[in-house]
């Protein structure tokens, strides 16, 4: 029986990370994929050797040759083009996917003329778990990058629609029922400041890496040369890494700052579910238009339809993401003893909730790029909705000193439509002085926003 062609096309692809969003998820692919990995596990193999032979000067092997210091200067910098696939070749033959790296590491330094003792420095002192916890800290250092940015991109999008709306009047819904105005520009501020809050956040996580063998405690290397102060070089080399030496751990890191990660982009995610219904709610009742592409459908059978897809899309996967990552969160820093394999197979789904992810904010972006507000269909709404401001004379009574004005205006105003004529002739009955009378009596229901405008712009300058 067939089983395909070797290079698999898109449409022959399991995951639509793969197959039908491939192109959304291209800056993570030379990041996240096994491909990824492998060439960043050389990288981390290689600058360990050249960070122990400057360091250590009391193993023989320490003294590279200079072709055997620029081969490995090159791995570390950027392995070459097939790499990866003959890692993989390797892997096939030893059924181990980190000690395959190592020994391609040391085929290209023998090489290049590495003497025997150099070749044994690579992967000295070294568990697994410190190729891979370094490996893994770098890949998502740098997807963290390639996301924010475009969460830049769409915050600086959803800004530049709360300042061109901030004074664009709308009804609010609290309970989905009329409540006191707003402005579209104040609404979609308040996304802007929660992306923002959330943004810090992510980019507040510490990233994390151990590099202390086995179990974490430097056994064999205080066994073989204990003179050497192996944690402050081991802190060094981290560290030369851009990353945050983490001391004490089992064989693995404890993974406590990926749950923290996880927990950042998911919150960032939530914040984007949110806006995404309501903007689907604001296209559904028309407060939003959704300009049309040329060329698109939007239904197989009903021409005219212009659907909020983009919307509808970017929370269907910010929620497969979400799935995810709040299992990484909960499941990677439990770990049976001093290791168990589990965390392996979870984290090799890392980019497949980031894809899902950067999938989801694309869409968000092509969903902004399309809408505009439609202030006649918003001023239709508050004309039929001048019951709303009751919570502005209720309020304007109890500062004068008017007994029992929250009931007055809840047994006119709760539950029905209320017509302008009915609330200036309430007003002309109530014990108010005239120039209060008068001013009451001019607020309409457009104008009765506060200061949403002002917020707005200061949430989005």
């Amino acid at each position: 029986m067939s089983t395909g062609p070797t290079d698999a096309s898109p449409t022959d692809a399991l995951s639509p990370i793969d197959g039908r969003y491939r192109t959304a998820t291209q800056p993570l692919r030379e990041l996240l994929s096994e491909g990824g990995l492998i060439r960043e596990r050389i990288r981390v193999e290689a600058q360990w050797l050249l960070h122990l032979s400057g360091a250590v000067p009391e193993l023989p092997g320490s003294r590279l040759s200079p072709a055997a210091r620029a081969c490995a200067a090159e791995l570390a910098r950027e392995p070459p083009a097939g790499a990866a696939s003959q890692v993989k070749r390797i892997e096939a033959r030893v059924n181990h996917d980190v000690k395959a790296v190592e020994y391609y590491v040391r085929e290209r330094l023998a090489e290049a003329g590495a003497a025997a003792p150099s070749l044994e420095l690579v992967h000295f002192g070294c568990t697994s778990e410190d190729v891979n916890n370094l490996s893994y800290a770098r890949l998502l250092k740098a997807a963290r990058t390639a996301l924010l940015d475009v969460l830049a991109h769409a915050s600086s999008e959803l800004a530049g629609l709360a300042r061109r709306y901030a004074e664009t009047p709308m009804l609010a819904r609290t309970h989905g029922q009329a409540a006191s105005p707003t402005t579209l520009g104040k609404e979609i501020a308040n996304v802007v400041a929660r992306l923002a809050r959330a943004e810090r956040r992510l980019r507040a996580v510490e990233i994390l890496g151990k590099w202390n063998g086995a179990v974490g405690n430097f056994n064999a290397h205080v066994a073989t040369l204990p003179q050497v102060d192996w944690p402050a070089l081991a802190r060094r080399f981290v560290e030369s890494l851009e990353l945050t030496y983490s001391p004490y751990t089992t064989q693995i890191e404890p993974h406590d700052w990926i749950a923290e990660y996880c927990d950042a982009i998911a919150a960032i995610n939530v914040i984007l579910i949110d806006w995404c219904r309501d903007a689907w709610g604001y296209i559904s009742i028309g407060y939003l238009r959704q300009r049309p592409v040329a060329g698109e459908v939007g239904s197989s059978t009903m021409p005219h339809k212009v659907n909020p897809i983009d919307f509808e899309n970017a929370e269907g996967n910010l929620g497969v993401a979400n799935a995810l990552l709040r299992h990484f969160s909960d499941k990677l820093p439990v770990s049976r003893w001093q290791r168990d394999l589990t965390d392996s197979t979870v984290l090799r789904n890392v980019g497949v909730a980031l894809g899902h992810t950067l999938i989801a904010w694309r869409a968000l972006l092509r969903g902004l790029s399309k809408v505009e507000a439609d202030p006649a269909r918003m001023a239709v709404d508050l004309e039929g909705a001048w019951e709303v401001l009751a919570e502005a004379y209720q309020t304007a009574l109890r500062a004068a000193g008017v007994p029992e004005g929250y009931e007055l205006l809840k047994s006119l105003t709760r539950g029905r439509a209320v017509e302008p004529q009915a609330l200036a002739a309430f007003i002309d009955s109530l014990p108010l002085a005239e120039r209060l009378k008068a001013d009451l009596k001019k607020l309409r229901p457009a104008d009765y926003v506060g200061l949403a405008a002002r917020l707005a712009r200061e949430a989005a300058p």
